[in-house]
C-alpha cells in the first residue's frame, strides 16, 4: 500500500486552471481519471489526512503510486478530455456503466445505394439511421412488417439482392407487395430512397401527415368507384396506426425527450433511460455500475450523461434531457451536449405534469431493475469469492489470487505446435487479455519443453517491461540463470505478442503479473513452468497444473497431488480456466493446421499462376492424380507447355508424402483429395 505522501506535488506546482488529472498505479496503469474547474484546490484534496477520506478514495489514493494533469482552456473541453481518457484507459476506479444486456435497434442503411431495414445491434455505423432501442428484437419484426405495406422498402441481405439481381426474379416479399424489389428495377434508386426517408421519418413521430394522405387518397378512391384501391388503403392505414399503438402516447406535446433515473445504495447503481421522440416512448435501456468511486448522485448522473451521448451527434442528441439531479457543472454539461446536437439542449428536472409523472415510472423500473441485478448477483460473487477462497487455502496462498493465467499447448502429431494464455480475473474471463504463441525455439512434439518456452518468454517480457519503467533491476542475485540455451525471444511472429509499448497508460500486453500460473498438465509441465520463472528470478507467482486423467492439482516440488472435493467451487473454476485455455489452444492449431493443409505443392513452381494451377488440379481432378500424371498427360492440359509440365513434376516429385497423415483424433487419414491449391 503506498503512501500518498510519497508522489504528492509540491505547493504551487499544481496550476489553478480547468483541466483534467490521472493518476496511475505501480505499473503505470490509469486507475482514476477526474475533471476539475480548479486543478490545485481539487487535486489537493485527495492529499488530506486518510482518516477524512471517503473509503472508496482513501483505496484510491494507498493504491496509486503518482498523480499527473492536463490543462485545458474550458470545462467543456475538460468534459470532453475526460470521457476519451475514462474510454481509453478503462480506470478501474471510474464509475462505468455496461449495459446489463444487448439491445437491439431498428436500423436503416441509407449509407448504401439501395438501404435496407434490418435489426442491428452493438456499436453504431455511420451513415446508418437508428430508431430504439427496443426490448426484443421480434417487436420490431412486427413493427416493420406492419410498416412494409405502406413504405416496401429491401430488407433482404446483400446475397440475397445479389441473387435476385441476376436472376431477374424478385423474392417472395417482391411478389406479395412488401417490397419495392429495387433488385429488379421495378423502382429506380431515387424512388427507392424516397420510401427509405418516408420511412424513417414515419418512425421518427411524423406520422401525422402520412396517414391523413392516405385516409384522403382513400376517400378520393371511394369517389371513383375504386373499391379495391380504397380498401387497400384503408388496410395501409389502419397497420400504421397498429405500428403506432405499440408505443403509447405519454407526453402530449410531441416532445423530444430522454428521462434519466438512477436508483442506488452504498456499493451499486442502477440507471434507466427512457427514449422518448414525438411523445411516445421510442426505446429503453438499463445500466448497472459498480460504486468503485466516491460518487453522489449528480455526479451518477454526469457519467451516465458522457456514455450516453459520447459517441452521438444529431438528432440522436434530444432537444430535452430530464434527469434526477443536476450535475456539478450543469451549465458546462449542457453546452458540451449543445455541441453534440448542434442546437439547444435544455438539461433540467421535472418539476410537475406529464414528464414528473413519468419520471415517477422511469424511476420505479430503476428500482427494480437494482433490486433484480442484486439477486442475481448475489450467488454468483458469493460463489466466485468462494472458489477463490479455496483455491488460496488449497494451495497455500496468502491472498485470494484475483488473476489466474492459464497456459496450454495444442498440437497435431508434432506438427503446428502452439501455445494459449487465457487470463481470469475476479473469478471472470477477461478475453482482451488472451494471448497465443507459436513455439520456435525448437521443432517437433515435446510439451514439458514448449512450456517452459511459453512461461520464459511472457514472463521475459514482464521483466523488460518492469526494467524498463524503473520498477526492476537486475543484479547478480536476480540475474536469470544460464543452464540451458534461450529461445529465440527478440524474434517475434506475427502471432506471437510484440514488445510491450511505450509508457503511455494504455494496457499493455505483458505488463501485469498474475497471483497464480496454472498449467494445463502434471507434474512435469508444473516443474516446467517454476524452472522457467525460477531462471527469471521470479519468485512471487504461485504455479499449480491441473491434470486431466484424475482432476488432481499438482505443486512445484511436491510428490503428491492436491485433491480437491469434486463438489469444490475452486476445482470447477480451475477447470473452467483449463477448459477455455484448452478452447483458445486447440482453436489456434486449428486454424494454423488448416492454413497449411490449403497449401500446395505447385505453390512453389515458378511461373505457375493461379488460372493454370486450377486448370491442373480440375484436369486431374486431385493434386494425389496429378502427382501420378506423366511429363506428356500434363502437356495435355490448355496452356501448360513441356517446360512447365516438366517443373511441375518436379516439384511434386520433390514434395511427395513418404507416409499418409493421420488424424489422432478422428482416426481418418489425411489425403489430398480434396485439390490442393484452391
Amino acid at each position: 500500500m503506498a503512501d500518498p505522501s510519497s508522489y504528492r506535488p509540491k505547493p504551487g506546482q499544481i496550476p489553478d486552471s480547468p483541466g483534467v488529472y490521472k493518476f496511475r498505479d505501480e505499473h503505470r496503469r490509469v486507475i482514476y481519471v477526474g475533471k476539475a474547474k480548479n486543478l490545485r484546490q481539487r487535486v489537493a484534496n485527495y492529499f488530506q489526512d486518510l482518516a477524512n477520506l471517503h473509503p472508496r478514495t482513501r483505496t484510491m489514493v494507498t493504491t496509486a503510486a503518482s498523480v499527473e494533469w492536463t490543462v485545458v482552456s474550458t470545462e467543456v473541453e475538460a468534459l470532453q478530455l475526460e470521457y476519451s481518457w475514462i474510454k481509453e484507459f478503462d480506470p478501474r476506479f471510474n464509475v462505468k456503466y455496461r449495459d446489463d444486456k444487448s439491445y437491439p435497434y431498428l436500423a436503416v442503411t441509407l449509407n448504401e445505394e439501395f438501404p435496407r431495414v434490418q435489426v442491428m445491434r452493438g456499436a453504431k455505423k455511420k451513415g446508418v439511421r437508428y430508431f430504439g432501442p427496443y426490448g426484443h428484437a421480434w417487436a420490431i419484426r412486427e413493427t416493420v412488417d406492419l410498416m412494409l405495406r405502406v413504405f416496401p422498402v429491401r430488407t433482404c441481405s446483400a446475397g440475397v439482392f445479389k441473387n435476385a439481381a441476376r436472376t431477374g426474379r424478385p423474392c417472395l416479399l417482391g411478389y406479395i407487395g412488401k417490397c419495392s424489389a429495387p433488385c429488379v428495377g421495378r423502382v429506380t434508386p431515387e424512388e427507392h430512397r424516397e420510401l427509405a426517408e418516408d420511412f424513417c421519418d414515419f418512425m421518427a413521430g411524423r406520422t401525422g401527415t402520412y396517414i391523413r394522405r392516405l385516409e384522403k387518397d382513400m376517400m378520393q378512391a371511394a369517389e371513383e368507384m375504386e373499391y379495391e384501391r380504397a380498401a387497400r388503403l384503408r388496410d395501409d392505414a389502419e397497420a400504421l396506426k397498429r405500428a403506432m399503438e405499440k408505443s403509447a402516447v405519454v407526453l402530449a406535446d410531441a416532445t423530444d425527450a430522454d428521462l434519466i433515473a438512477v436508483a442506488e445504495d452504498e456499493l451499486e447503481a442502477a440507471l434507466q433511460i427512457f427514449h422518448v421522440r414525438g411523445g411516445r416512448v421510442r426505446g429503453q435501456r438499463g445500466w448497472v455500475t459498480d460504486k468503485v468511486e466516491a460518487v453522489d448522485t449528480p455526479g451518477l448522473v454526469e457519467h451516465a450523461l458522457q456514455q450516453l451521448y459520447g459517441e452521438e451527434r444529431g438528432e440522436a442528441v434530444p432537444k430535452e434531457v430530464l434527469v434526477p439531479a443536476l450535475p456539478e457543472d450543469a451549465e458546462a454539461v449542457s453546452q458540451w451536449l449543445a455541441e453534440r446536437r448542434g442546437s439547444q439542449v435544455s438539461l433540467r428536472i421535472p418539476q410537475r405534469g406529464d414528464k414528473k409523472d413519468l419520471m415517477v415510472t422511469v424511476q420505479r423500473n430503476a428500482q427494480q431493475a437494482l433490486g433484480l441485478h442484486k439477486t442475481k448477483r448475489a450467488s454468483d460473487l458469493t460463489t466466485r469469492s468462494r472458489a477463490l477462497e479455496e483455491i488460496a487455502g488449497a494451495l497455500g496462498l496468502d491472498t485470494a489470487p484475483l488473476r489466474i493465467e492459464c497456459y496450454d499447448i495444442s498440437h497435431l502429431q508434432g506438427d503446428d505446435v502452439v501455445a494459449s494464455m487465457v487470463v481470469f480475473e475476479d473469478g471472470l474471463a477477461r478475453k482482451s487479455e488472451y494471448r497465443r504463441f507459436q513455439i520456435k525455439g525448437f521443432e517437433g512434439q515435446d510439451d514439458v519443453r514448449s512450456m517452459h518456452e511459453v512461461i520464459g518468454r511472457r514472463f521475459k517480457r514482464y521483466l523488460q517491461d518492469k526494467e524498463r519503467t524503473g520498477e526492476w533491476e537486475e543484479t547478480p542475485e536476480t540475474a536469470p540463470a544460464t543452464t540451458g540455451p534461450a529461445p529465440a525471444l527478440s524474434a517475434a511472429s506475427p502471432d506471437d505478442e510484440p514488445e510491450p509499448r511505450e509508457d503511455d497508460g494504455r494496457p499493455k500486453r505483458f505488463a501485469y503479473p498474475p497471483q497464480l500460473v496454472v498449467v494445463d498438465g502434471g507434474q512435469p509441465q508444473v516443474a516446467a513452468a517454476k524452472r522457467a520463472l525460477d531462471e527469471l528470478g521470479i519468485d512471487d507467482i504461485a504455479v499449480c497444473g491441473l491434470a486431466k486423467r484424475l482432476e488432481e492439482v499438482w505443486l512445484p516440488d511436491d510428490d503428491d497431488p492436491v485433491v480437491l472435493p469434486r463438489s469444490s467451487e475452486g476445482l470447477y473454476l480451475l477447470q473452467r480456466v483449463r477448459d477455455e485455455a484448452h478452447r483458445f489452444a486447440i482453436t489456434y492449431q486449428r486454424a494454423k493446421r488448416a492454413k497449411r493443409i490449403r497449401s500446395s505443392p505447385l505453390d512453389d513452381v515458378t511461373g505457375l499462376g493461379e488460372t493454370r494451377k486450377q486448370a491442373l488440379v480440375k484436369h486431374f481432378g486431385s493434386v494425389k492424380k496429378l502427382r501420378q500424371a506423366t511429363i506428356d498427360e500434363i502437356c495435355e492440359v490448355p496452356g501448360i507447355g513441356r517446360r512447365t509440365a516438366e517443373s511441375v513434376a518436379a516439384a511434386l516429385a520433390s514434395t511427395a508424402p513418404a507416409v499418409p497423415a493421420v488424424n489422432t483424433a478422428t482416426g481418418e487419414i489425411i489425403e489430398e483429395d480434396d485439390g490442393g491449391s484452391s
